[in-house]
């Protein structure tokens, strides 16, 4: 049987994409070739609904798909896909929605009318448990899936209709997926989840595992380098947690997304965020004093309904003072069927542009400024492709010294920061033994 093509088409959240990697995984294990989307036969299109703006993006990409030169079957799945699998479904009869992701290898054979796959792809375990994969690794920083869902009710959100209640993945599999990333030689994992922080694994003994404990459990179980969190939320942000970052000799990346959202106390209560802006500074605080060699990141939405410019310019002033290395900036976008799409005073597009400017322009002044803070010191470079890499802080940087100590990505080493170019990339060095000593 000649192995069927087939490619991926990723939209949305670190999730999703973490998500369509296992897909990609799953796919080439048993027996598909991924290609370009042009080649393809079959194109799977992973969904985001998180904004109205994603939801038409994601109808855009199902369209363009179906345009592509080989006339694929398009299977839709994920977000958007479970919230109006009807409005996907009527583009063509060449889609077929599996709101559920671990149905979609079935829904790949079934599209293409094989009764098999080209080898048994189905010799795992439950996918659902997000069980170890077999198939090769593209990345040397690969994303493991341990928590799904939301409890939480954002006004501005959709996401917990689409992803359904809070479930955590149980330990064991965590620890087998840590682990074939391990045994394929990659040097870092990246924990995420759509809120990683109320992760409430089960253990061998029914015991609760929360987010912290589980950093414990797999820094003592396995030998991976180097363990990231991806994006957490900042109330369950305990001190266990930063006690175990700080504790961890830097096998723990000392980096951290907080998605503030707004850094004005008055615009969080009214996106029903639980906490104050004032509560937020006093944790940054609390994680710079433990993890002094933190980088902090967010996500900041600008021109949610009823924030002025007394708002906007308040919580801009926050991001200074928390110095973010990283702000990923949005323009507050009504989702219909949340409470935040019928407030009073939206905010003009004509003002959230300008706020989106402003803000994107700190972020860069900033980002700039934490790389700058670290020359002169020793990090942790995971190194991808060539000389370049990403520092344990999470700035891009380039490696001089690399063949002469005959490391070759994937790779992990300890590398001294010389400069910082306009860009933002940093320049740095291998380390040696004097720059140990000195770190």
């Amino acid at each position: 049987m000649a192995n069927p093509f087939v490619s991926v088409i990723n939209l949305g959240c670190r999730v999703n994409r973490v998500e369509s990697d296992r897909m990609e995984r799953d796919l080439a294990a048993a027996g598909f070739t991924l290609i370009d989307p042009d080649e393809a036969e079959l194109v799977v299109i992973n969904t985001c609904a998180v904004t109205g703006e994603a939801e038409a993006k994601t109808r855009k990409a199902v369209r363009h798909a179906l345009g592509r030169a080989r006339h694929p079957q398009v299977i839709a799945t994920g977000c958007a896909a479970a919230l109006h699998p009807e409005s996907l479904k009527e583009l063509s009869d060449r889609v077929t929605v599996v709101p559920s992701k671990v149905e979609v290898l079935r829904a790949a054979l079934a599209c293409l009318g094989l009764e098999q796959a080209p080898r048994d792809p189905f010799d795992r375990a439950d996918a659902a448990d997000e069980s170890a994969c077999a198939a090769p690794f593209h990345q040397a920083r690969v994303g493991v899936k341990i928590q799904d869902g939301c409890n939480n009710r954002c006004t501005y959100c959709i996401v917990w209709k689409a992803r359904g209640p809070e479930r955590s993945v149980p330990v064991e599999a965590v620890l087998d997926q840590v682990r074939a990333v391990e045994a394929a030689g990659m040097p870092e994992v990246v924990l995420t989840g759509v809120n990683l922080g109320a992760y409430d694994g089960s253990s061998e003994t029914d015991e609760h595992v929360e987010i912290d404990e589980l950093l414990n459990i797999v820094m003592r179980e396995t030998a991976i380098p180097q363990i990231r969190l991806s994006s957490i939320e900042p109330m369950d942000v305990t001190d266990r947690v930063i006690d175990v970052m700080a504790a961890s000799q830097g096998r723990i990346a000392p980096f951290l997304h907080l998605p503030v959202q707004s850094g004005c106390t008055g615009t969080l209560a009214r996106m029903g965020r639980p906490y104050s802006a004032e509560e937020f500074e006093a944790l940054c605080n609390r994680i710079r004093a433990a993890v002094p060699a933190v980088a902090l990141s967010c996500d900041l939405i600008v021109g949610f309904p009823g924030e002025t410019d007394e708002d906007f310019a308040t919580s801009l002033a926050l991001c200074e003072r928390v110095g973010f290395a990283r702000m990923h900036v949005f323009r507050y976008s009504a989702r219909p069927g949340t409470p935040a799409a019928t407030m009073s005073d939206q905010v003009p597009p004509t003002v959230m542009a300008e706020r989106s400017q402003q803000a994107r322009a700190l972020a860069e002044r900033l980002a700039r400024a934490d790389a700058r803070r670290r020359v002169g010191t020793v990090e942790r470079a995971v190194i991808e492709q060539g000389a370049r890499g990403t520092l344990g802080s999470f700035h891009r940087v380039e490696v001089e010294g690399l063949a002469a100590a005959g490391i070759a990505a994937p790779a992990i080493t300890d590398v001294a920061i010389m400069d910082v170019t306009a860009s933002g990339l940093v320049r740095a060095r291998v380390c040696a033994a004097a720059d140990n000593m000195q770190a």
